[in-house]
């Protein structure tokens, strides 16, 4: 992506990547199968239709017996979602990681350009999996669900990086404030909410335009959406409605 914060990005990646830790032998098996799982699941739902497919199709398709599929999986659904519930996930992590010295909505943009700029498997099928949502109704109490603990998640970030408790207010004494905010405050949740509805509207737009199972926007031209929705919200929602003739 052409930005100017993708030298730092980059680097953030790499970094992520020497950090990763070591994974034995038999978690890798884990993964991997799970990994099968998933690809399986979403390409069979890319090319019958999410509402074609079966269970019993995903674990032939993956080469796995039947009974390990619900090992890792409740439902196809769940299984053609995982790429993207992994990808929330990672948001959310690459947020908390961010320097404790940038603002919410500064860590929230450099997070999602971070993820953004990944190129591995699981980052395209994150992809195809927007895509298929766009045409599977069946898929959207799934992604409903991933979604709010994504915000849930992002919350307990945000409240830590502000110094905010997720007490009740009436847990607290009143003379517990930081940053001129009462301790327990709904900021975390709002702007949780706001952020990943922004970025939710804003890829949704980036690919509206889109043709063909193998075309995918440029990454850029989301990145200057995005910073354009963030830049909303830095200036506040509130506005004047037009003045009285």
């Amino acid at each position: 992506m052409s930005h100017p914060a993708s030298a730092t990005v980059n680097t953030r990646t790499a970094k992520a990547d020497a950090s990763a830790p070591v994974t034995g032998r038999r978690e890798r098996k884990k993964q991997a199968t799970r990994a099968a799982l998933r690809q399986a699941a979403l390409r069979l739902s890319v090319r019958h239709g999410v509402e074609n497919v079966t269970v019993e199709q995903i674990a032939e398709e993956a080469d796995i017996a039947l009974r390990t599929f619900f090992n890792y999986f409740s439902s196809k659904e769940e299984a053609v979602m995982a790429s993207t519930a992994a990808a929330a996930e990672a948001l959310v992590t690459e947020f908390r990681n961010r320097p404790r010295t940038e603002s919410v909505l500064r860590a929230f943009r450099e997070a999602v350009l971070v993820i953004m700029d990944r190129s591995d498997a699981l980052s395209r099928d994150h992809i195809e999996a927007l895509r298929l949502i766009r045409k599977a109704p069946s898929l959207v109490p799934r992604q409903m669900a991933v979604l709010a603990a994504q915000e849930r998640a992002l919350a307990e970030a945000i409240a830590e990086r502000v110094g905010l408790h997720r007490d009740p207010p009436a847990a607290l004494p009143t003379a517990d404030r930081v940053d001129g905010r009462a301790a327990g405050s709904v900021y975390p949740v709002v702007c949780a909410a706001a952020l990943l509805a922004a970025l939710r509207v804003v890829t949704d737009q980036w690919l509206e335009p889109a043709a063909g199972p193998d075309r995918t926007p440029p990454t850029d031209v989301l990145g200057q959406r995005f910073d354009m929705a963030i830049a909303e919200l830095g200036a506040g929602l509130d506005r004047p409605g037009p003045a009285n003739g």
